[in-house]
């Protein structure tokens, strides 16, 4: 499956459970240091966005399976 970040390009995702791990990882990320505190908000949104993108494909991934 694919998804497209919020810079606009496709990703492919192979395994979407560890992409939503590392994703939620490098939300926690920062780098630490005042010259960073830039760097650091860019990098959270687009991670925290690149999250969200695949917490919705996870939600509909899951509401396409069957019940038992």
């Amino acid at each position: 499956m694919k998804v497209t970040d919020k810079n606009g390009f496709e990703l492919e995702v192979t395994n979407l459970d560890e992409a939503i791990r590392q994703s939620a990882a490098f939300v926690a990320y920062s780098q630490v240091g005042g010259a960073y505190s830039e760097f650091n908000e860019k990098q959270k949104v687009y991670w925290s966005d690149l999250l969200g993108k695949l917490l919705t494909l996870k939600s509909k991934q899951n509401d396409e399976q069957p019940k038992q």
